[in-house]
């Protein structure tokens, strides 16, 4: 019991202690079908990237959708911050480690939700189709990869 209200003290008192901004403010999401989609720099060639809310680079919370076309591969990369997946469409295959092993793929199916630690290496493979992913974390964000040849934006810096 004491255990119990000990825990609750913890959590009332670190909840009281996140910072405040003084400002309310809010954020319209807009629709599925009002999400603008560009290219993501820093996937390979057909992903698609959306930032839905916040600014990813920037400190605070953000939210992104990732598009991922079938066949697609992303090799094993790590990001700063810790992230929370909610499959929104497809199948979305997630393996963990610094190589890309295909044994290792866990598949996801729409409505799971995924939490990855920041640091965690990890790697994707689109085998059963096109998949849509909506990313949550605190920025500021950025993918690294295990082996810097694998990563996108230094091939298409050539």
């Amino acid at each position: 019991m004491r255990f119990l209200v000990g825990l609750a003290v913890g959590l009332v008192v670190s909840l009281l202690a996140l910072p405040v901004s003084g400002q309310v403010t809010s954020t319209v999401i807009p629709l599925p079908q009002g999400v603008e989609w560009g290219p993501n720099p820093a996937l390979p060639s057909g992903a698609r990237l959306a930032v839905v809310a916040g600014q990813p680079g920037a400190a605070g919370l953000y939210a992104i959708r990732v598009g991922f076309p079938v066949g697609l591969q992303v090799m094993p990369h790590s990001h700063p911050d810790d992230r929370l997946y909610t499959v929104l469409s497809g199948e979305w295959s997630i393996g963990l480690g610094t190589v890309f092993d295909p044994a290792g793929l866990e598949t996801y199916s729409p409505g799971s939700v995924y939490v990855l630690q920041s640091g965690t290496a990890h790697f994707h493979w689109a085998q059963a189709g096109e998949s849509v992913v909506q990313i949550a974390g605190l920025g500021p964000t950025a993918t690294n990869y295990v082996d810097p040849e694998d990563d996108p934006r230094r091939a298409r810096a050539r």
